[in-house]
């Protein structure tokens, strides 16, 4: 029923900043609470973050001030700035529903922290 599709990965020295986009189709954004998650090779999946339906938003542990999630529900979008990158947030990075439930999964956006 509902596509996502993430753009904006790219290979970042540590301490840069990437901006990370998620277009929705499918469905009105509006509608649903939006999370973004990771998963780096060998690991689970994990929810970085997460914003309401209304804006309210909730951050993973490692994440907490470092990065920023959005919404503009208008364009079906939703948006991960990720500032003060390090290497351990090297990941395939996706947007889904929070929780994901049935909804499947994007292709992804690979974010590479390195120097």
């Amino acid at each position: 029923q509902v596509q996502f599709v993430e753009s904006g990965g790219d290979l970042v020295q540590p301490g840069g900043s990437l901006r990370l986009s998620c277009t929705v189709s499918g469905d009105f954004l509006g509608f649903y609470s939006m999370g973004w998650y990771r998963q780096a090779p060998g690991k689970q999946r994990e929810l970085v973050a997460a914003i309401s339906s209304f804006g309210i938003t909730t951050y993973g542990d490692s994440v907490k001030g470092r990065f920023t999630t959005s919404r503009n529900n208008t364009k079906n979008m939703v948006f991960l700035q990720m500032d003060s990158l390090k290497p351990e947030d090297t990941a395939v990075y996706y947007c889904n529903k929070s929780p994901p439930g049935a909804s499947s999964w994007g292709q992804g956006t690979q974010v590479t922290v390195s120097s």
